[in-house]
């Protein structure tokens, strides 16, 4: 079965039922045990649409700059996110469509194309989901990239205020090294305090010292 490339068909479509603006949508960072989530959207110029665009999870580091860096210079594009303590609160997916709310507001799009079976409440603007929207929408596939290159940045700067847990290369998701620094060194303020690894090590903590 060939692989699905991205087109321009739901925003074409979007377009014909009259919405001048049409808005892609994507969040990343809904595994880890550390840091935000991170949403992004983007408004693709028809004219402009760097080639090469997919799915960021398909796309070598080099491919994901690169073409960030062209997402940036030739769309409209927001990015937002939802903090470690509203992730707690509110939970994971809930927090994501929040991310992926304010992203949107930035931009203030007619219709929004957001990648997953579920739509962000309360949305200003008409919306469909597309599961793996990123392989099948080139305004999913672009935010994702945007999202992803966001999202991996912010945790090298983490990495570098909270060493040791590998951030720079595992962002923040609970790879090996990742639970062993956790057990050695202990839970950080950005740590999802929700999440089962996490919240056994404070657990943990608090049955010692009671």
């Amino acid at each position: 079965m060939p692989k699905t490339v991205p087109d321009f068909a739901f925003e074409t479509a979007a377009q014909a039922r009259g919405a001048l603006t049409v808005a892609g949508v994507d969040e990343v960072g809904r595994g880890p045990l550390a840091g935000p989530v991170t949403a992004a959207a983007v408004i693709l110029d028809p004219a402009r649409i760097p080639p090469g665009l997919n799915d960021s999870k398909a796309l070598t580091l080099a491919a994901r700059e690169r073409l960030h860096d062209l997402i940036l210079r030739d769309a409209r594009v927001a990015v937002a996110h939802a903090s470690v303590e509203e992730i707690d609160a509110l939970n994971i997916l809930n927090a994501s469509h929040l991310a992926m709310s304010r992203a949107l507001a930035q931009l203030a799009p007619d219709h929004a194309l957001i990648d997953g079976n579920r739509l962000p409440r309360d949305l200003a603007c008409s919306a469909e989901a597309l599961v793996k929207g990123d392989a099948r929408s080139l305004s999913i596939a672009a935010a994702s990239i945007v999202a992803k290159v966001t999202r991996d940045r912010l945790m090298v700067d983490l990495a570098q205020q909270h060493p040791g847990y590998g951030w720079e290369a595992n962002a923040g998701y609970p790879t090996p090294a990742h639970l062993k620094a956790l057990l050695d060194l202990g839970v950080t303020p950005v740590h999802r305090r929700s999440f089962a690894p996490v919240h056994k090590i404070l657990c943990q903590a608090i049955s010692v010292t009671s």
